[in-house]
């Protein structure tokens, strides 16, 4: 169910894991198929680039040629070395710029959301069979707690049909958490409510759906405004698995009885993986064991990546332990499939550099957010064309607005290396002047204009055969920056480090300016050539924007 898992034993924040291990798993390997496209076939000389590569996917790297080249090289040369060939830019566009070398709180779902999607839309771009799934917590103690509670505080008992409001729900939430935690007789009762909703207690059920619609309709509202798109799958789905689960490592002699708890003990872990209680209640262990087996086993899965707060690196290791010693996993450092990857992030901070709440010490709602980034883009675009004296279109302010201000919220996660904290500010992530994705929006909005200026069609004018001349140093600096395309998404994939695509694509829109600083493009005697070197930016930039879930601006 898509719906909060509320409460984790570390957060005093609801939201806690409604997106906290998004699973993306694809079941083709990056290197099948075939269908390669270069980035831009330029030479110094006249030659005929293909410049629709950015939106056809599937490119190849310059970088991966090369390295190619020179490990053929290296093997007629030296036949005994065994070293691959290591290669790396080495700034300087003057000579080609390569060179071979042998030497949790609610925040905490924002950047799972949007770390996981730009690794989904990539993995999709590079041929990938990609199954989002949105692994959430819809079940367990946090669940029999509240709906007690409920039973309890309303007159008719969980008899009293209505539908839930999600800010009713984290006023509940916040009062029979403080009751479990003071009060041990609503916690017996809040436990023995558990084992009803498990065994399917009518009227639990029944309130438990409540909840999970009021969530769902809440975060299906922010996942269409953030453009994202998830399957579904709560933990209550894996809930038939887990005593088999139990028994198959129990057969195998995997897991053992540990102080009446089902436990599984890895190397070098001062704590077992806890997949039964004492009680015979199960927890996140036993679920996310049962996953995992079920994506391996019914959902054939080449590479599956949990996408999750740092904090919780340690249980996954476990996890990842148990399996491989279960035999679902291969060994360690091996090539073989499937294969499983952590992408854990770090903390969203206030300007104080503690967590960021509101001035009322509440947890910021990412719906307010996402209202406060548009609403200040709004206002910025109206001011700047009603300074110009442009008639303000409302519908096309909307639209710019609505991709100005998620756009900004979602670069400001994403540049940020995802495994440090970073600090939350409007004004910083809304700055016109440097890496934010409003400077980069306006960016690609003049470089279209440049291209719609001019009157031409730039595909005609390639199809025509015309090419494109690098004599001036920054025509080759740009030409070099554009075919780093391919290399910029090998190394977000191989890093799974989303920073990698936004530092290529700022990089790209700084060389570009210099470009365009130095060589006149309308008017001249290269502005074909020249033309075609603007829109190839346009072009990458644009994928560039779709691989990190931004819509492209061509007029602001």
């Amino acid at each position: 169910m898509l719906l909060n898992k509320f409460k984790s034993k570390s957060s005093e924040v609801i939201y806690t894991r409604v997106l906290s291990s998004p699973a993306l798993t694809f079941n083709r390997s990056l290197a099948s198929g075939g269908r390669h496209t270069p980035v831009l076939a330029a030479k110094s000389a006249q030659a005929h680039p293909t410049i629709n590569m950015a939106e056809q996917g599937h490119t190849n790297s310059l970088r991966g040629e090369l390295s190619s080249l020179f490990k053929t090289a290296l093997a007629a040369a030296f036949p005994a070395a065994e070293e691959e060939p290591i290669i790396a830019p080495c700034n300087n566009p003057q000579h080609g710029d390569y060179q071979c070398n042998n030497a949790m709180p609610l925040f905490g779902h924002l950047r799972s959301t949007i770390i996981g999607d730009t690794i989904c839309k990539t993995l999709d771009f590079c041929g990938a069979d990609v199954v989002r799934l949105n692994h959430i917590g819809d079940w367990g103690t946090q669940f029999g707690m509240l709906i007690e509670h409920m039973a309890e505080l309303r007159p008719s008992g969980l008899a009293q049909s209505q539908d839930e409001d999600v800010a009713d729900l984290q006023e509940l939430y916040r009062a029979a958490k403080r009751r479990f935690d003071e009060d041990e007789n609503f916690r017996t009762r809040a436990r023995e409510a558990v084992t009803r909703l498990q065994s399917g207690d009518a009227e639990c059920m029944a309130a438990w759906q409540r909840i999970c619609a009021a969530s769902r309709k809440e975060f299906e509202a922010i996942y269409s405004r953030l453009g994202v798109t998830l399957t579904e799958r709560g933990e209550s789905f894996y809930n038939p698995m887990l005593k088999g689960v139990v028994d198959e490592l129990r057969e195998q002699g995997i897991a053992e009885i540990s102080e009446g708890a089902t436990c599984v003990f890895i190397e070098g872990s001062q704590v077992p993986l806890i997949i039964q209680k004492s009680d015979g209640g199960f927890g996140y262990a036993s679920t996310d064991m049962a996953a995992l087996k079920h994506r391996i086993n019914e959902e054939k899965a080449d590479w599956i990546i949990y996408v999750t707060d740092v904090g919780q690196l340690s249980h996954f290791e476990l996890v990842f332990a148990a399996a491989r010693r279960a035999g679902w996993l291969p060994a360690k450092e091996t090539p073989q499939l499937p294969r499983v990857s952590h992408v854990g992030f770090g903390l969203v901070l206030g300007e104080d550099g503690k967590k960021f709440k509101t001035r009322s010490g509440d947890v910021v709602r990412l719906v307010e957010l996402l209202d406060e980034a548009k609403t200040r883009c709004k206002e910025a675009i109206k001011a700047r064309r009603e300074e110009a004296g442009e008639e303000v279109d409302e519908a096309e302010l909307e639209a710019a607005s609505n991709a100005m201000g998620y756009g900004a919220v979602k670069y400001a996660d994403l540049k940020n290396s995802r495994t440090t904290n970073y600090k939350f500010n409007f004004d910083a992530m809304l700055d016109l002047r440097g890496n934010t994705a409003v400077y980069l929006l306006y960016a690609h909005a003049r470089i279209s204009g440049i291209v719609r200026k001019s009157g031409r069609d730039v595909d005609a004018l390639i199809a025509s055969g015309s090419g494109v001349v690098l004599d001036h140093p920054k025509e080759r600096e740009l030409a070099m920056a554009l075919v780093r395309f391919p290399e910029a998404v090998e190394d977000m994939l191989d890093e799974l480090m989303p920073n990698r695509l936004t530092d290529y694509l700022y990089s790209l829109s700084e060389v570009f300016n210099s470009f365009y600083t130095e060589c006149k493009v309308l008017g001249s005697k290269q502005e074909d050539s020249r033309l075609i070197l603007v829109e190839a930016t346009a072009r990458i930039m644009r994928q560039c924007f779709s691989l990190l879930g931004i819509t492209p601006l061509y007029k602001i």
